[in-house]
This record gives C-alpha cells, structure tokens and sequence, in this order.
C-alpha cells in the first residue's frame, strides 16, 4: 500500500481533480483523501509560500509515512514559449534564495521551475529567467522538493501556467496574508474601482481554470493507470 501526497497552494488548483474525494480542514490545511486497492492520495493546501508548503505536508504525514510526493498547482510563465492554460512536467526546482537546485523524477534536459518569495511581476519575471535559466516561477515546488529529499523519496512537479510572460497584471502580493491567503474580498474590493485590470484579470481567469483542468489531466497521467479516477461513471470515493 503506497500514500501519495499532493501539495498544491489553494483549492481552486486541484478542484478539477479532487471532486468526489473525501475533504477534511485542520490546522489551516484543507486535505482531500482517495483511497484505492494499491494505497491512497492524499491532497493538501494550507496557503501560499514555503511556510504554507511545509504546512501542508506536515498535516498529510500526521496520517502517516508519504511514499512519493507532488507538487502542484498554477505557475507563472518566464519564457513565451510557455503557453498560458497548459500544464508542464517539470524536470527540476530552484530556490531564488539559495540557488538549490532540485530534480525530480521526470527526465532532465526539460522545464525548469524557480521559487521565490512572492508573485513575481513581469519585470522579475525576466530577472528570474536571466539568473536561474527557467522557465516557470511559483511560490512553493522548492520547498517541497526539499522536504521530499530529506526523507529520501520521489519529488514529481507539474505546474499549470496562470499568466504567461507577456501578462501585465497587477501586483497580488499585497493580498497575501503572512499565513498565506489570498484576501479575495479585498482584492475584489482593490479591482472593482480600476477596471483598466479588468480584460486582464479576465484573461488570468480563463487560464487558471484551464491550467487546472490541465493539471487534473497531467497528475492523473501520472497516478491512475488503471483509469480509476477516469472512468464516466465513477462520482464519488467508494472507499471513504
């Protein structure tokens, strides 16, 4: 019997995936569970950043030892050849902080993901791609990566692209909360009163819905050989 964790930021990135999977919320963590004849995955959010990451891997391991781990969730593109809506396999992670660089499981020679502390704009964008030669940036795969290595099991990464390089979208930062949370009412509240944002954050909308459906796709090309999850008329966990 194997556990396989998931770590992803919000629940919006996984909603394509989780449907019908058992959910629970503790210690700030959301975790949904599907269990299955070979063992069971086990998703989690607790916010964004790599306190938040750390968060919600603690939370999966008070159940019980983790077999392998992903990381997952919506990215930013640093490279026009990435195209917004689609998910990517990345072949390693690197901390903006430290330069650490980590693989996973997925052969070399491909995508490459930086983290750094915060949604990077465009101009870091072109920073982060010119210092760390990727070509994605998110808040968290670094983290978990670390945390996969220190337990000596499997790191796999697959990022769906939000925003891709060209996007001029305004700065979300002031909207994270120090536990990681995105304060929506007062995001809303900020953008209702500057409509210049609007065809943008439109824009990012349809992305981000498409980049999830595109993660469910990627994971489940990764976890369900035998088409558990992938069948029409499966809607709920039989075994929760």
């Amino acid at each position: 019997m194997t556990r396989v964790a998931i770590i992803a930021a919000i629940p919006g990135e996984l909603k394509p995936l989780i449907r019908g999977w058992r959910h629970e919320s503790r210690n700030g963590a959301d975790l949904w569970h599907w269990r299955h004849a070979q063992g069971e995955w086990v998703a989690a959010c607790a916010g964004m950043g790599i306190d938040a990451a750390s968060r919600a891997f603690a939370e999966i391991e008070r159940e019980g030892a983790v077999d392998s781990v992903i990381s997952t969730g919506w990215a930013g593109a640093l490279r026009e050849k990435v195209g917004a809506g689609r998910a990517y396999t990345v072949s390693g992670v690197v901390d903006a902080r430290s330069g650490e660089r980590i693989a996973t499981t997925a052969p070399s020679g491909g995508y490459w993901l930086v983290t750094c502390d915060g949604i990077a704009s465009h101009a870091e964008k072109e920073r982060l791609a010119a210092s760390h030669g990727a070509e994605l940036v998110d808040m968290e795969a670094a983290e978990v990566g670390r945390l996969a290595a220190r337990r000596g099991i499997p790191f796999c990464c697959i990022k769906g692209v939000s925003d891709g390089l060209a996007d001029q979208l305004p700065d979300f930062n002031g909207f994270i909360s120090s536990n990681g949370q995105f304060q929506a009412l007062r995001f809303i509240l900020f953008a209702i009163l500057r409509p210049w944002h609007w065809p943008a954050l439109a824009r990012l909308g349809q992305n981000s819905k498409k980049a999830a459906q595109s993660i469910r796709d990627a994971l489940l090309h990764v976890l369900d050989e035998r088409e558990i999850l992938r069948k029409p008329d499966v809607r709920s966990n039989p075994q929760s």
